[in-house]
């Protein structure tokens, strides 16, 4: 139920009018009452200047995929409504064949883990409007050949192909087993940590499908206790490769439907290694791979004749630290490709020839490309996202291929993420700023230039300026070690510079990350927002460790976490707290998941300047966490022990002075439990006294019905209690 406490009004002395502040509640934040609108689904036809959008009608999901002119804007027609089809009650997602006349419906997902998610998939003929169920299971990751005449799919770890003109469904591997092998799909510390479920690609010609294959026979099984299940608890088990831990054994396979042959491919003499990515060229024979150490300092890019089976290296990555997997690489008419690294110290974009000659480093500058959006064979040109407007901004770019002729396309400062059209004549501009709520607009990709307005949130800026929020202040702090951090406070309206305040720092910290971002509000905002009205400075410091300040500032944590950025947030407090308008006395820091490792390490190591702290999902020690997350930036406990154990807020227990409330779900598949388990019996047995709470059966987000709220409440009381 929501409901709006009644505002409380500010008199500016007696000849001044009243002015009335109202105060933002937890329960609209957590009831949706500042949600801005969006495109959901947004997708970029690749064959007519257009594009789609998946729009929910009513209450009762009904959905529909609604097709609109990129010249334009306007509809110009319904793709799918799934009113007009018995038995899809709605639409979750979807995707299309090459040719774009058909289309694969998801209903009725069911997730599994952060990405991956089973679901009863349908096949719908976008001319005749026919609607054919794929399969009578929920089925993963089905995707349509070149000539969408066939869909393959996974199914209890195994890859079938379903022939669309027959209406036959092959099974093409027999060995998938639960928790011993995978095909086509990722295990989960692939899916959680290189960001992707479909680990198996058709290629070009349709006749050919190469996959990874897991052998998770020998990886730790961790298990969890589900609590509403009945009587009994049921247990989930499942792999799980902690650090130093044995991994699953991967390999590569291609699958030739015309001889119905599966060859293995011998990729090389790698030992211990991660397969991060495969991609068919624009040669239907020939297949890229990459290939990654396990320390993650050593990537080969690597060519696959599919016919003879033979594998070539055609480029190398090496890095002191670490390698950056990315999904950039694009393969051109030509079979040259493009390709980002950051090894002259920032990330940028290079163009390769097909046997892997360096032609062009086509960006160049101190400062990071953020996302690569397409090439233009017809002009020449690559459009691209940067940070060449300041690290906490966003802008999009055109440059020909031979680095030359940039062109900045967006003008407004802040955050700008494009979708071009097919043609890249236009692009659809998602903007936002700390102070402009999220908007969409179509710009001409020759210049820049405004063509129409799409999508605004005028009405969310009108219902919020009822609320007189103060803006965020960015700006820099300057420790005394000489380190230069993007910073922003959020400050009471009324912020008198001759009162003393409490300060509450947040933050995430986690390698290549940034909270110090100009973009609109998240939910965490809102409550930022609300605790200033309540007489409380919110401030979010990015130290060092974070990201698109360059691959020094980022790695200088490697085989160090929680050194260099605890060191950051103590020393920014101590900054903050000579501030004439802050109380030293009362400064508090939180953070979720990598954040609440760094608030309960700053809570600890930083007893003398942190009064209180709140630490959600954290990490107690690396050692408990994923090998190849963890390994990439600390390498194995076995190999650096003291890494692991020096910065490990478990291990420092003892120094505990202020205020801690540590948070954790029992359903964590990520951060487990465990790590908040061990780290209350080590707070035990030093005889600390803190805070806790621990969520039946929720995973590392914390969600459902009223969780957010009630969660978000007592860490709000306990704010006000305890700082």
């Amino acid at each position: 139920m929501k409901y709006i406490k009644t505002p409380v009004l500010f008199f500016l002395l007696a000849v001044m009018p009243a002015i009335a502040q109202q105060k933002i509640t937890l329960q609209e934040i957590w009831g949706g009452a500042f949600r801005a609108k969006g495109m959901a689904e947004l997708t970029a036809m690749q064959n007519s200047n257009q594009y789609t959008v998946l729009n929910v009608y009513d209450k009762n999901g009904n959905a529909a995929v609604d097709l609109y002119d990129f010249s334009t804007l306007n509809k110009v027609g319904t793709l799918i409504d799934s009113k007009n089809h018995n038995g899809l009650d709605g639409i979750d997602s979807y995707s299309f064949s090459h040719d774009e006349k058909k289309m694969l419906i998801a209903n009725n997902s069911n997730p599994i883990f952060r990405h991956s998610f089973v679901a009863d998939f349908y096949i719908y003929d976008v001319a005749s409007k026919s609607l054919v169920k794929l399969s009578d299971n929920k089925v993963m990751e089905p995707t349509f050949n070149a000539d969408g005449s066939k869909v393959a799919y996974a199914k209890d770890n195994n890859l079938y192909v379903y022939d669309a003109i027959a209406k036959t469904t092959k099974q093409i591997t027999t060995d998938g087993k639960k928790n011993a092998v995978i095909n086509g799909i990722t295990d989960w510390v692939y899916e959680e940590e290189f960001a992707f479920v479909r680990a198996y690609e058709w290629n070009k010609a349709g006749d050919k499908i190469a996959y990874i294959r897991f052998d998770e026979t020998d990886v730790p099984e961790f298990t969890m206790d589900v609590y509403n299940q009945g009587l009994y608890p049921k247990q989930e088990t499942f792999k799980y490769p902690k650090a130093g831990e044995k991994n699953a054994t991967v390999s590569l396979h291609i699958y030739d439907l015309k001889s119905g042959t599966n060859k293995e491919i011998a990729l090389g003499s790698y030992n211990d290694f991660y397969i991060p990515r495969i991609k068919w060229t624009n040669d239907a024979q020939t297949l890229s791979v990459q290939v990654i150490n396990r320390h993650q300092n050593n990537l080969d890019l690597i060519f696959v004749d599919a016919n003879s089976g033979t594998a070539k290296v055609v480029l190398n990555e090496k890095d002191n630290a670490y390698v950056e997997v990315t999904d950039n690489l694009t393969f051109l008419n030509d079979n040259s490709f493009i390709w980002t690294s950051e090894k002259d110290g920032y990330n940028h974009i290079y163009h390769y020839s097909k046997t892997g000659k360096l032609l062009h480093q086509v960006t160049k500058g101190k400062w990071e490309v953020t996302a690569y959006y397409g090439f233009d064979d017809k002009t020449g040109n690559i459009f691209y996202q940067s940070v060449e407007n300041g690290s906490i901004n966003r802008d999009v770019y055109r440059i020909s291929i031979n680095g030359k002729n940039k062109v900045r396309l967006t003008t407004q400062t802040g955050t700008n993420e494009a979708t071009f059209s097919p043609n890249f004549e236009y692009f659809i501009n998602q903007y936002s700023s700390s102070t402009i709520a999220t908007n969409y607009k179509l710009h001409s990709a020759k210049d820049g230039k405004l063509v129409k307005d799409i999508v605004s949130n005028d009405l969310l800026m009108e219902r919020l300026s009822k609320y007189d929020l103060p803006a965020k202040e960015f700006t820099t702090i300057t420790t005394a070690k000489g380190h230069e951090l993007n910073t922003w406070f959020i400050k009471p309206k009324d912020f008198d510079p001759a009162k003393k305040y409490p300060v509450l720092m947040y933050q995430y910290s986690g390698p290549g990350s940034q909270k110090v971002a100009n973009t609109w509000n998240t939910s965490d905002d809102y409550w930022f927002y609300m605790l200033s009205q309540q007489g409380y400075i919110i401030a979010c410091v990015d130290g060092r460790g974070t990201g698109f300040k360059g691959a020094a500032f980022k790695k200088v944590t490697y085989k160090e976490l929680g050194k260099f950025e605890v060191e950051d947030q103590i020393d920014a407090a101590k900054v903050i707290a000579q501030y004439p308008y802050a109380d030293a006395s009362r400064i508090g820091i939180w953070g979720w998941s990598y954040g609440g490792f760094m608030s309960a390490n700053c809570i600890l190591k930083g007893a003398d300047v942190f009064k209180t702290a709140i630490a959600v999902a954290p990490v107690t020690n690396w050692r408990f966490y994923d090998s190849v997350y963890t390994e990439r930036y600390l390498q194995t406990p076995q190999e650096n022990p003291l890494g692991y154990d020096d910065n490990s807020p478990i291990n420092h227990v003892s120094k505990l002075k202020g205020n801690f409330l540590l948070v954790h779900g029992t359903a964590d598949d990520n951060v487990h439990v465990q790590n908040s388990m061990l780290m209350i019996e080590a707070l035990i047995q030093a005889n600390k006294q803190f805070d806790w709470a621990i969520y039946p059966d929720k995973n590392h987000g914390i969600f459902g019905g009223y969780t957010r709220l009630q969660l978000y409440t007592k860490m709000t009381n306990f704010i006000k209690e305890k700082l």
